[in-house]
């Protein structure tokens, strides 16, 4: 009589070594997350990362670029880049978009004119950026002005000489008029390549000053919350 054999169905089910998503590690990208409704009203601070391939953004040979590619691209549909701080190896950004798909449109071109015109400075190709961009949507005075600090106070977190300097030449310093004790930042460095449109919103124009100006040696405190994760 013939034996019988047993026969092996492949399965699909249950636990297996490997199987399911990977826990982020502390160097994964930004997560992504449901996207934060953007309006005219609210104001955004954007944050873009570098590639580790890319050099120092604040070089001689880099810095100008960058600052020329911010102006040629603060501007287009309603998409208005009202400040900016270029460091080391990321940019700082303070947005007005009348939506969330014109916050997108406006911050593809604006990273298309920045991969192109470093790429093209260090005569190369490839990738510029080392994630998607990060965006916080800001909804209060408070928190509004916090971001206003953050940005164009950023190199104090960074540089340990910039005590030596009132106002960070490569951010929009010369653009603002909320300095505690200054009109506007008055040293030729800052004024040099200001690139940026007028704000719009209320929260940029008034709102935030209801928590008082901003002294330029404020070493800034505010940490975005986490946001989704978007395509430059």
């Amino acid at each position: 009589m013939a034996k019988q054999l047993s026969l092996q169905l492949r399965t699909w089910g249950g636990a297996r070594k490997g199987a399911g998503r990977k826990p982020k590690g502390a160097k994964a990208g930004v997560s992504h997350l449901r996207r934060a409704k953007v309006t005219r009203h609210t104001p955004v601070h954007v944050t873009v990362r570098m590639a580790p391939s890319v050099p120092n953004l604040r070089s001689k040979q880099l810095a100008p670029v960058v600052i020329k590619a911010l102006a040629a691209g603060s501007e287009s549909f309603g998409f208005r880049l009202v400040h900016y701080s270029v460091q080391s190896n990321h940019c700082h950004f303070i947005i007005e978009a009348p939506s969330s798909a014109v916050l997108a449109r406006g911050m593809k071109g604006l990273c298309v004119r920045l991969a192109r015109a470093i790429n093209r400075q260090r005569g190369v190709k490839g990738r510029v950026f080392a994630d998607r961009y990060h965006e916080h949507v800001l909804r209060t005075p408070r928190e509004t002005r916090l971001a206003l600090a953050y940005v164009l106070n950023n190199f104090r977190k960074h540089n340990p000489a910039a005590d030596r300097v009132a106002f960070d030449p490569l951010a929009s310093s010369a653009a603002f008029d909320g300095w505690k004790g200054h009109a506007v930042a008055n040293d030729d460095g800052a004024r040099r390549g200001v690139s940026t449109v007028a704000a719009r919103c209320w929260l940029l124009q008034a709102g935030w000053r209801k928590h008082g100006l901003i002294s330029p040696r404020e070493v800034p405190s505010y940490k975005p919350a986490a946001v989704k994760k978007v395509a430059p």
